[in-house]
């Protein structure tokens, strides 16, 4: 184990409640565990992105009442076609969406299209789930 070390964090009260409510649930011994486990958690996710060719589901609730979110989500998955393997539209309440779209392709081609999709507005949450890796890159795939 490394040497330790202090940094300190922000967050509003509410956000630092439920965090501590859901530690406390799974037994965590302390914040700077389960810091440390998201931490851990979130390298290797992005550890995995760096690989080839890499199989994910992105998933996303959003707001459909704002303007233009549908077309703007759709043109851009369309950008990425080449990506896209298949996705699922669910219609979760009178204002809410929740879309899920399985890829496979180069990771640095997928963390592109999940990052264009998280950053339309009304988008609420967005989630980038890499499932492993995919294989060599076949000649006729781009």
């Amino acid at each position: 184990m490394g040497k330790l070390k202090r940094f300190g964090v922000s967050l509003e009260d509410d956000l630092l409640l439920r965090f501590d409510e859901q530690i406390a649930k799974e037994k965590y011994p302390t914040r700077s565990k389960a810091i440390s486990d998201l931490i851990n958690s979130y390298l290797l996710e992005k550890s995995k992105m760096s690989g080839e060719r890499v199989a994910a589901a992105l998933s996303l609730v959003y707001d459909h009442r704002k303007r233009m979110i549908s077309e703007t989500l759709t043109d851009i998955q369309h950008e990425f076609h080449h990506l896209i393997i298949s996705s699922q539209h669910i219609h979760l309440d009178h204002d809410n969406c929740f879309e899920i779209v399985v890829v496979k392709g180069k990771g640095s081609e997928i963390e592109n299209l999940f990052n264009s999709l998280k950053g339309v507005k009304g988008v609420k949450n967005a989630y980038l789930t890499v499932a492993g890796s995919a294989g060599k890159e076949h000649p006729h795939e781009h």
